[in-house]
């Protein structure tokens, strides 16, 4: 089955697959052995992938694998002899009878997706609670907590971010950066750049107020339109472009434009000092923005406004783990693994569908095949593995302010790799297998109180699943997910 020089084949492989978009796909083997592998189309029969043996099921391995799109065959090595799963698909192909199955593409259409936000509560969830987490819990007791508890401690958590206020989210010290509206994109970015920030508020001095949020989002889309050769932006009104003029381009390239074709002015989301946290939440989670700028007027009918602070989830869990951290026992909710609850965005099984996009990529992939992840799945980060689907490092939004440095944004970005890309907003000394800071990470086994804990450090907003030792990804959590579950 494996050619005599497997070096060739694997490194045939590794081209072939750079610069795909690679899902991962967990393979299980629940019929025990001493020593059992997999291998498949999906690296050309040119590797045995080992598999772990699940604690606490000891006749249950399990392996998680990157694949491409497409139709796959695969088939597992159990003590020296190959063998097929016959409860999943098989048929029979050139090396015998074999397991398939297919891996979608992500569509476009999962941008219009909306997420559950109260997962406990779907009969759906209940009755296939098992494929939303890994083969860890095969044959092995899944903790349990009444529908009575999660109530309780949703019913608190709400209590006590109604009774505290955006004042309390303000630091000792601290800056706030904002950006006229008149500034040429090409200063803003170099702006958020130098000040290592993703986004800021947008003020007009026309109009005496702030009107919306620069983010790295917009940043994504402006490449992606020089990109795009039937635009009418080019680099050179990067120079003079103004982001008032960006912001009302947009509009017209979302059609957001009234009867008459006028842009349709969005209005900012924002709250003031005295809204409580409960509310600010709401706003962030419903909107789907980062932030929420904190905004005081002591006038009533709003002139003379002043930015204090904006305003994150991260902010707000922070205040509610000082809080519960020391009563947490309370809330058993808070001690359940994140497998268990489920929580966040898991890799899919076999055989089954995921509603919710979840892609990787080498890192010798193109960034245009990043942008392009980013802005159709509508996700904010895409993890960046190795070629034994190890974590490496990861891709956020937030990443594209970088390519303001030396003008970097001018390159063609299908011939800039992702490794390339993040070299630029990182030290040249460091190596890049160590940017441990950047890639945030959790297990599945860790309570939902250890991961708020970990995405309450400023400058997270994810965490990366990943299986113990190996480092394979799993999952992503977010913070989000996280509120979505605690404010139902």
């Amino acid at each position: 089955m494996f050619a005599s020089d497997m070096n060739s084949v694997r490194e045939a492989s590794r081209v072939t697959t750079a610069g795909m978009m690679l899902f991962p796909i967990q393979f299980t083997w629940p019929y025990g052995g001493r020593s059992v592998f997999i291998s498949g189309s999906f690296n050309r029969w040119a590797e045995l992938v080992p598999m772990s043996q699940v604690e606490g099921a000891p006749n249950v391995f399990q392996a998680v694998c990157a694949v491409s799109h497409g139709c796959h065959e695969y088939k597992f090595l159990v003590d020296g002899e190959w063998r097929h799963d016959e409860r999943q698909p098989h048929k029979n192909g050139e090396y015998g009878i074999v397991n398939t199955f297919d891996a979608l593409p992500v569509p476009v259409e999962v941008a219009q997706v909306q997420p559950r936000l109260d997962v406990l509560n779907s009969m759906e969830v209940d009755t296939g609670l098992t494929h939303r987490i890994s083969a860890v819990t095969l044959n092995q007791a899944m903790p349990r907590i009444s529908e009575e508890d999660v109530q309780a401690c949703r019913h608190r958590i709400s209590v006590f971010l109604a009774a505290h206020t955006a004042y309390e989210l303000l630091p000792e010290s601290g800056k706030v950066v904002a950006l006229d509206v008149n500034l040429p994109v090409k200063q803003a970015f170099h702006i958020l750049s130098e000040q290592g920030i993703a986004l800021a508020p947008l003020w007009d001095n026309c109009k005496g107020k702030f009107v919306g949020v620069l983010s790295a989002s917009d940043f994504i889309l402006i490449l992606r339109e020089l990109g795009n050769h039937g635009s009418n932006l080019t680099e050179e009104e990067l120079e003079t472009h103004t982001i008032s003029a960006w912001k009302e381009g947009k509009a017209y390239m979302n059609r957001q434009v009234d009867g008459h074709g006028r842009p349709i002015p969005k209005h900012l989301i924002y709250a003031g000092p005295c809204d409580n946290l409960k509310d600010v939440a709401l706003k962030i989670l419903q909107s789907g923005v980062a932030i929420v700028p904190v905004i005081h007027s002591s006038s009533e009918d709003g002139s003379f406004p002043q930015l204090l602070h904006l305003a994150s989830l991260s902010g707000i869990l922070k205040c509610l783990c000082r809080y519960f951290k020391h009563c947490s026992d309370s809330l058993p909710v808070l001690q359940l693994p994140i497998y268990a609850i489920p929580l966040g965005t898991w890799v899919p099984r076999i055989g089954e569908s995921s509603s919710r996009p979840f892609a990787m990529l080498r890192p010798t992939a193109s960034l245009s095949s990043a942008l392009n992840m980013l802005v159709q799945a509508r996700v904010s980060s895409i993890p960046i593995v190795d070629d034994n689907d190890s974590l490496l490092d990861i891709y956020s939004r937030s990443d594209i302010t970088a390519l303001a440095k030396g003008r970097a944004y001018t390159h063609n970005l299908n011939e800039m790799t992702i490794y390339q890309a993040l070299q630029l907003g990182q030290d040249s000394n460091t190596p890049y297998e160590m940017r441990s800071q950047r890639c945030q990470m959790c297990l599945r086994t860790d309570t939902l109180l250890k991961v708020m804990e970990q995405l309450a450090n400023p400058g997270v907003r994810r965490l990366v699943i990943v299986e113990a030792g190996s480092n394979r990804v799993e999952g992503v959590v977010s913070l989000t997910d996280v509120f979505r579950f605690l404010l139902g």
